[in-house]
């Protein structure tokens, strides 16, 4: 009897080829796509797997939960990896290998395989996942295995092999780059952005607008937070609103896209030791994430926020290396979302020509007392208080600067 693999499915040519490789190899394939908010035929897509030989083909619908679970946890934490990459790709593999796994179980095997390459960070982030959720898990990774890199060197050989096949092959052996789409970002690597001094052309990008041709007209919006959680956007120019964690950050993509929000460009560190070139959009995301950050600043206390800002980095590493699913991990988003117990509240924002701009906030958890902040009135603050103050902060520094003489 065959073995049966769960194999995660893309519709695109490396899976395509991949599936075919595994039946030759005399596997029960089990094809599986997540749909996690990409452009995808997914029925198209379904039958393509059907034709090539998958014994049954798993069409999820992960979206809500790659909000609720992955995308809002991340934006609670305010995770960003080197300053800039906010991580789209990184929290999408460890939801898309959790379903697998269970499908896997369901199915009644402990084989899976994947598609990621040997040089890439998402075979770590699959893999590490797959180990956690299923220790005794069989994982079939192509682009490690010896036999399959000799007969696939690059994507010319794919082709061949795919209309020796009879596999359908909507790609050509000149694609400029790679994409990864999902509903938080689109990335773009490899090909012609291997140049970090090439400038990707205006056609590229997918969901945001060139911020140059974006509306002369800003919109303005209105954010509510709950605990750190987006819960209603609320458009003050044409006062649709939208709740729930899907409809609301589907929404943000849309008014972000409209506006030329979201776009990085950048060298990054990938875990595997070399540096890579990514371009990603970002929409919703980055609205998010700086209306986020303004609401901390109202409701937040110093000293939490100090310590929290301190593991920001290694939270953002943990994700994009592929470390979702470990104890370390677990500890620090229980931190994370103690953090945000008291950052509830709006926030006012004006979207322009790729840019976010605060324009006020308000709060019932704020810690800001204008009277006491007041440069008018005293508010109950006894300015004379400060010399004490002053004077104790100084006595290390006095005694050291003595030392000096």
């Amino acid at each position: 009897m065959s073995e049966k693999v769960v194999l995660a499915y893309s519709g695109g040519l490396d899976t395509s080829v991949i599936l075919k490789w595994l039946l030759d190899k005399g596997y029960e394939v089990v094809a599986y796509m997540a749909d996690v908010g990409q452009e995808e035929d997914f029925e198209a897509a379904r039958k393509k797997a059907l034709d090539i030989g998958a014994a049954k083909v798993y069409v999820e619908d992960l979206k809500n939960e790659f909000v609720t679970d992955f995308i809002f946890p991340a934006i609670r934490a305010n995770a960003v990896y080197e300053g800039k990459y906010l991580l789209g790709t990184s929290l999408a593999r460890p939801l898309i290998a959790k379903r697998q796994v269970e499908i896997a179980r369901k199915e009644g095997t402990t084989i899976v395989a994947h598609g990621a390459t040997g040089k890439g960070n998402d075979q770590v982030r699959f893999e590490m996942s797959y180990y956690v959720l299923m220790p005794d898990v069989k994982i079939i990774s192509l682009w490690k295995d010896e036999g399959f890199l000799s007969r696939f060197r690059g994507r010319t050989d794919m082709i061949n092999f795919a209309n020796e096949k009879g596999i359908p092959v909507p790609v050509t052996a000149d694609k400029p780059y790679s994409m990864d789409d999902n509903l938080m970002h689109i990335s773009y690597e490899a090909g012609v952005l291997e140049n970090p001094r090439y400038e990707p052309q205006k056609d590229m990008f997918r969901k945001t607008t060139d911020p140059v041709e974006a509306p002369d007209t800003p919109e303005e919006i209105m954010i509510e937070f709950q605990q750190g959680n987006p819960v209603l956007v609320r458009n003050l120019s044409d006062k649709t609103e939208k709740k729930g964690a899907l409809e609301l950050f589907q929404y943000l993509n849309v008014l972000a896209g409209k506006h030329g929000i979201g776009r990085v460009d950048m060298v990054e560190n990938r875990f595997v030791g070399m540096k890579s070139r990514g371009v990603y959009e970002t929409p919703g995301g980055t609205i998010l994430m700086q209306a986020h950050l303004d609401i901390e600043g109202l409701t937040m206390d110093r000293e939490v926020k100090l310590l929290r800002d301190s593991l920001i980095p290694k939270y953002a590493q943990l994700i994009y290396f592929g470390f979702w699913y470990s104890p370390e991990m677990e500890v620090l988003r229980a931190l994370m979302d103690k953090a945000q117990e008291h950052v509830s509240g709006k926030v006012y924002l004006k979207l322009y020509k790729g840019n976010v701009i605060i324009q006020g906030r308000e709060s019932e958890e704020s810690l800001y007392d204008e009277k006491t902040a007041s440069m008018d009135i005293h508010g109950g603050y006894d300015q004379k208080d400060a010399i004490g103050f002053i004077r104790l902060n100084a006595l290390r520094l006095r005694a050291s600067a003595k030392r000096l003489k």
